[in-house]
Order: C-alpha cells, then structure tokens, then sequence
C-alpha cells in the first residue's frame, strides 16, 4: 500500500475519534469559509465548496454550523478574516513536506509550525522547495471486499478515473481534480461507499523510512495535523504498514 494511501487510511479512523473533541468540526468549518469566500457561497457553482460541505455532513456537522460558516465567508455574517498559506519543509531522511495553513494571525502560526518541524527532525524551508515534488489528484479508497474488481473498475473508469491499483486491503483510485466528482457520484450511483475520497496532493516519488526516521516523521505529521491552524499535511514518505500501525496504535 502506498504511504499516502496507508496515511490517509489512518486519518479516516483518527477523525472519528478528533470529531467527539470537536476539531474535526474546527477545522471544517474554517475550509467551508473560506470556500464560500473565494468561490461564493452556491455550493452547485463552486466546487471546493460542495466537497468541504459534503466532508461536514460526512462527521454529522449539523446544517446550522454549515449555514452559518457559509454565511460568514460570503459576508453575510461577522466572522474572523483568515487568510491561506502553505508552507514547505523537510522532515526526517529528507521526506518532502508540504502544509496548508487557514490562520488569522500568519506570524503566530509560522512559529509555532516552525517549532514543530525542528521538534521532530525537520526544518522548515522557503517557499517552492518541495511544492514540485507533488501533483493535484483525486484519490479515493474501495474496501477490496466491498465489491468485484472488475465491476469497481469498470465503473470507475467510465466515470473519468486515471487509474485503479489493489493496495493491501482496499482499491486506491486516481483521478484528474475535474473529475474526482464523476467518480465519486459513480460510485454511490453504483452502491459502492468509499472508504476515504478527497482531492489532494500526491508526491510523485516516495522517501522510504524505517527506525528513527520512521518513528520522528509519524510524530512530525501528527503534530502538525493536531496544530489547530492546519488544514491538510502532505509528505512523501512510505513506511513499511506493519511499522506505521505500531507507530501509531
């Protein structure tokens, strides 16, 4: 299984957990206004938009908290102005390392991510350093005993889908970002419930870590996820999935 795969796999079942402190919540509430900021606040006209809402009903937000963080990136109601950076670094054994950031005060929040990387054998770099070493994909995971290879392939394909591998236990699919919503809205047309589906940044190489490197990068991602201002992580790693469950059990 891919590292991102393998991640991505492991935030889905910590997100059920984040969700009864509420930073699930936190941090959905900021992408959905700053969605309907950038985008407006139609969910049929603005895509960014329709996803963050959907993410939200998928951690059973309720619809007021939806309204009201639309209402408050399209002006409609008083909220706090905050503004979308992402920075780059390293992590431990050279892993690329890349986190969008929605904070109100840039210079607060640089520190502390600065702190963050230099806690766990990182650092952090200027920008454009590692932003190449990723591509924008939709990618979304099939539990492998849900449903026949060859039916999921064949709808996903037809729906737009670049790729389909077998990764462990589940199916990873690729899609170009302007068709990740086909796919998607395929698979429920199809009865097939996704395991994880998002768009996202994959890395076009992998760094492969194990022992120290291994255990600081686990600690690195954690942390920055855990940091209140960050959105979404991505790194290139690719630890073995018997070290990464031990890691993070």
């Amino acid at each position: 299984m891919s590292g991102h795969s393998k991640w991505a796999s492991i935030k889905h079942k910590k997100a059920k957990v984040d969700a009864q402190r509420g930073r699930v919540f936190t941090k959905l509430i900021r992408e959905i206004t700053i969605a309907a900021r950038v985008g407006g606040g139609d969910p049929g006209g603005n895509p960014r938009l329709r996803s963050a809402i959907l993410a939200a009903k998928g951690m059973n937000m309720p619809a007021d908290n939806i309204d009201r963080a639309v209402k408050k990136g399209t002006g409609e109601l008083e909220g706090v102005t905050y503004e979308e950076v992402t920075y780059e670094g390293y992590g431990p054994g050279g892993v690329a390392v890349l986190a969008e950031v929605v904070t109100d005060n840039k210079n607060r929040t640089v520190g502390e991510i600065r702190k963050i990387f230099s806690r766990h054998g990182g650092n952090l770099g200027e920008s454009g350093c590692v932003a190449f070493l990723f591509e924008k994909k939709g990618h979304l995971q099939v539990e492998a005993a849900q449903v026949d290879e060859d039916r999921l392939m064949t709808v996903v394909l037809e729906a737009g889908a670049e790729d389909m591998q077998r990764e462990d236990s589940n199916y990873a699919i690729s899609t170009a970002p302007k068709d990740f919503e086909k796919v998607r809205d395929a698979l429920a047309k199809a009865g097939i419930k996704p395991l994880t589906a998002e768009v996202t940044k994959l890395p076009k190489s992998t760094v492969k870590l194990e022992g120290k490197h291994a255990e600081q990068m686990v600690h690195l991602m954690e942390e920055l996820e855990e940091h209140d201002d960050v959105q979404h992580v991505y790194a290139n790693f690719d630890i073995p999935e018997e070290i990464l469950a031990a890691l993070t059990a």
